[in-house]
């Protein structure tokens, strides 16, 4: 019996630790500062944008009077590197905000340290800079825009008398009412002075370099940040209309009247396609999700798996998609379908948490911990992993988490049933106490999560 068990743990070992491998080349393949240099490199005094040969733009760079950089996200500050690294005592200066404690040594940009994902006085003082800087910007000059997760959050600065709570205070009205994404959007975009385009409104007529790092489903570059340089083809007639639809009348006086002002013609509207502040600007997504899952999928062919992505645009409540997940692993074991062992499935995208308990954790442990309760009649030949490719996994120090089919016996061996801690929403105590944190501090960088399950 004991040469039994030692021959599980030894291949559940090796199985967590090619799942963790296989994680960090995810992570790796979208280090900010090589994915930058992917998408822009020198020639002498040209400037090269893009990664193939069809889409290349070349600009001359002794055509611009000074080089700035600006923007905000988790990975902002990496980004500004590679740029710093490449144009050296060209770039006149820059201005970035970033997530506490996600810096890097800088030479030529100054760094904000910001709340996120909570903006806070730092986001907006930041922003309010940042707009400054742009509208120091003249025809003769370039910008680089740098862009990742954690943008919207960190680029943060109301317009009109609007304050920073009054907007808190809608979006929270806005989420608790049931509104989508694409309808909250909207309305940040209407009340902020920097998002759905305005940024590249205030820098024209500038030319721009919009790097972005996509945190978002479908790498949808208006929804990026909430679109600081791209247009916005919402209006604020739909703004009004979804303060209409959830009867939310009641809101702060200084956001019902701006948002009227827009809709009668005495604000502008933000910009949309085909307007002149777009001339200039050029669009480039240098990571995504999808990215982060090939590069999963090469590391496991390497480690003698075959391997399958399932999708990088998975959404949805995140106990349903682990279950989802959970059957496609019984499925493995049973009839060897959609691959046969030793196989990997991998998936990425964003999935959510319906808050029901008072515990710790974020979305990735908390689709450990469901999985783990799906497969412990499973034989003792399956993996888990599910990781935040930023290293954080909600208000916690770890990006998520490894489980196997002896994860839930671990936890009742310490005295911690994982169905009472699923429904509590306190994944990361579960995970402290049997040792399945999956812990890798700050990447640097931000393209959603990735999951994985290996099956021998």
């Amino acid at each position: 019996m004991k040469k039994e068990n030692s021959v599980v743990d030894n291949l559940l070992g090796q199985m967590r630790s090619e799942a963790a491998a296989i994680f960090n080349s995810a992570v790796a393949a979208v280090n900010p500062q090589k994915a930058v240099k992917r998408f822009v490199r020198t020639d002498g005094a040209k400037l090269i944008l893009g990664r193939s040969q069809a889409d290349t733009v070349t600009l001359d760079l002794n055509q611009y009077e000074r080089i700035f950089l600006m923007g905000g996200g988790k990975a902002t500050a990496a980004m500004a590197r590679a740029i710093e690294e490449l144009l050296g005592n060209r770039i006149h200066s820059g201005l970035i905000n970033v997530k506490y404690g996600f810096t890097q040594p800088l030479k030529f940009t100054r760094i904000v340290e910001a709340g996120h994902p909570l903006p806070d006085k730092n986001g907006v003082q930041g922003t309010a800079q940042i707009l400054q800087l742009l509208e120091s910007a003249n025809a003769d000059d370039l910008l680089f825009s740098l862009i990742s997760g954690g943008g919207s959050a960190l680029l943060v600065k109301p317009c009109s008398n609007i304050i920073l709570a009054e907007k808190q205070e809608l979006t929270r009205r806005l989420l608790a009412c049931g509104a989508g994404i694409d309808e909250i959007n909207t309305l940040r975009k209407h009340i902020s002075a920097a998002k759905g385009g305005l940024m590249a409104r205030t820098a024209h007529p500038a030319t721009v370099v919009n790097l972005m790092l996509s945190d978002v489903v479908g790498d949808k570059t208006d929804v990026i940040a909430s679109g600081p340089f791209t247009p916005n083809c919402s209006t604020y007639q739909q703004a009004l209309d979804i303060l209409d639809k959830y009867h939310l009348h009641n809101i702060p006086e200084t956001i019902k009247t701006h948002l009227t002002d827009g809709f009668n013609g005495k604000i502008a509207e933000t910009p949309k396609p085909g307007a002149a502040e777009f001339e200039k600007v050029y669009h480039y997504i240098i990571g995504s999700n999808i990215l982060a899952l090939e590069a999963a999928r090469e590391q496991a062919i390497r480690l003698g798996y075959n391997t399958l992505i399932l999708s990088s645009m998975i959404e949805g409540e995140t106990k349903e998609v682990a279950r989802a997940h959970s059957a496609i692993a019984k499925e493995i074991i049973k009839t060897g379908h959609p691959i046969t062992p030793p196989a990997c499935i991998i998936s990425g995208g964003e999935t959510t948490v319906t808050l029901q308990g008072q515990g710790r954790g974020g979305r990735n442990q908390e689709f450990c911990l469901a999985a783990a309760l799906d497969i412990t009649e499973l034989p003792a030949r399956v993996a888990i992993l599910s990781g935040g490719t930023d290293g954080d996994d909600g208000p916690t120090d770890a990006a998520g988490a490894i489980v196997d089919p002896l994860t839930v016996k671990r936890g009742e061996a310490v005295n911690a049933p994982a169905l009472r801690y699923l429904s509590n929403n306190d994944a990361y105590s579960f995970f402290k106490k049997t040792g399945d944190l999956l812990m890798t501090g700050p990447t640097g960088t931000n393209v959603m999560d990735v999951r994985l399950m290996l099956v021998r």
